[in-house]
C-alpha cells in the first residue's frame, strides 16, 4: 500500500512538472508574485521638473498600494534616450518603469537621431496627467491679447523673435505654426531647456516664449512674464483667465500632451494591468487631482494602451508634417 501511494505522489509530482513545461512558465516563475522587490521610476528629465514631480506622485501611490519601496531616478539628456535605454536593460521583469512626456515618442525621434523605436520598444500603461504649452511674453513687451501681438508682429520689419525649450520639438513647432497662420515672420531661438529660456524673456533677451504651462505658471502668477495663449483644447484651472489658441480662431493650435507610466512591451499582462490599475486609482483622488492642477496640469484620462499609443501615433504623423515644411533636420 505504501509503495501504491508513493507513486500516486510521483505521480502528481510529474504531472505538475509536465504542465509547466507545457505551458512554457518556468514554475518558479509562475509562483512568483509581483512586485518581488523595490520598484525603479525612470524620469527622462531633471530632478525639479514636471516629470519628476509627477514620478514621485506617483511614488507615493504605488508605495502605499503595492507595500514596496518605490524609487525615482533621474536620467535627463539624449532626447529621453538614456532612460529609454535603463528601460530596456532593465525592465523586462517589470520592476523598472519609465515616467515621461508623449513627445519622448512622437516629437523626439523626428528631431533628433536615437536609436530606440519608439512605437516598438514602450508601451503606455497609463496616462498620469494632460498639459499643453503657453504662449508668454516678457511683460515689457507692447501687447497683452494675441491679436495685438499680431499685429505688433506685422508692424516689425524682421517679425517676432520667439524661444523655445528646444529646437525640433513641440516648443518651437509651435511657434512656427503660428507665424504660417497670422502671416507673421517668426524667428526661432531654441534652448537647453526651460530654465535658460525663461530667464533670457525676463531678462529681456528674447520677447516670447513657447513654454510648458507648469514652468511657466509660478512665473505668470508672479507677474514676472504675461501669458497670452494657451496651446491646449481648453482652458485650464490653474490659468482660468487665459484663452486658448482654438477659441481665438485658431484650432490647429489646440493640442494636448500628456505624461503617462510606460513598460517594456513584453512585460507579463497581468502586471501590465495591476500597474495600470494602481497608477489610475491613485490619480483618480480628489487630493492628488488638487496636487496635479497646482502643477498647471489636467487629470489623465483612463485611455487604454492601444487608444495612447495611437493617439500618439498621429501627433508624430502632425509634428513629422510640421518639421517638413520648415525644413528642419534632424540634430
Amino acid at each position: 500500500m505504501k509503495k501504491q501511494t508513493n507513486n500516486f505522489r510521483w505521480r502528481g509530482y510529474a504531472l505538475a512538472i509536465g504542465v509547466g513545461v507545457a505551458s512554457g512558465i518556468p514554475m518558479a516563475q509562475a509562483q512568483e508574485a509581483w512586485p518581488s522587490k523595490p520598484i525603479r521610476l525612470v524620469v527622462a528629465g531633471p530632478a525639479g521638473g514636471s516629470a519628476d514631480a509627477l514620478a514621485r506622485l506617483l511614488a507615493d501611490g504605488l508605495q502605499k498600494t503595492l507595500s514596496k519601496p518605490v524609487i525615482v531616478e533621474n536620467k535627463p539628456g539624449a532626447a529621453g534616450a538614456l532612460a529609454i535605454s535603463d528601460l530596456q536593460s532593465n525592465g523586462k521583469d517589470g520592476h523598472t518603469l519609465l515616467v515621461i512626456q508623449g513627445g519622448v515618442v512622437s516629437e523626439a525621434p523626428l528631431a533628433y537621431k536615437v536609436h530606440y523605436n519608439p512605437f516598438a520598444d514602450l508601451k503606455p500603461l497609463a496616462q498620469i496627467s494632460r498639459t499643453g504649452l503657453v504662449l508668454v511674453a516678457n511683460k515689457d513687451v507692447p501687447v497683452s491679447n494675441l491679436k495685438q501681438l499680431v499685429d505688433y508682429g506685422k508692424s516689425q520689419k524682421d517679425g517676432l523673435v520667439f524661444a523655445s525649450y528646444a529646437a525640433g520639438l513641440k516648443g518651437h513647432t509651435s511657434g512656427m505654426l503660428l507665424g504660417q497662420l497670422t502671416h507673421v515672420q517668426m524667428r526661432h531661438v531654441g534652448y537647453k531647456g526651460s530654465p535658460p529660456a525663461l530667464n533670457d524673456l525676463m531678462g529681456g533677451h528674447v520677447p516670447l516664449m513657447f513654454d510648458g504651462v507648469t514652468t511657466s505658471l509660478p512665473l505668470i502668477k508672479a507677474g514676472k512674464i504675461k501669458a497670452i495663449a494657451l496651446n491646449y483644447p481648453t482652458r485650464i484651472a490653474g490659468l482660468p483667465d487665459v484663452p486658448t489658441f482654438k477659441e481665438l480662431g485658431y484650432p490647429q493650435l489646440a493640442e494636448a500632451g500628456w505624461f503617462a507610466v510606460w513598460s517594456r512591451p513584453d512585460v507579463a499582462p497581468a502586471v501590465q494591468q495591476k500597474i495600470r490599475e494602481a497608477t489610475l486609482a491613485y490619480f483618480k483622488q480628489p487630493a492628488v487631482q488638487n496636487r496635479v492642477r497646482d502643477m498647471g496640469m489636467e487629470q489623465g484620462e483612463g485611455a487604454t494602451s492601444e487608444a495612447l499609443m495611437a493617439d500618439l501615433k498621429q501627433a508624430y504623423q502632425q509634428q513629422s508634417a510640421l518639421l517638413k515644411s520648415i525644413n528642419y533636420q534632424p540634430e
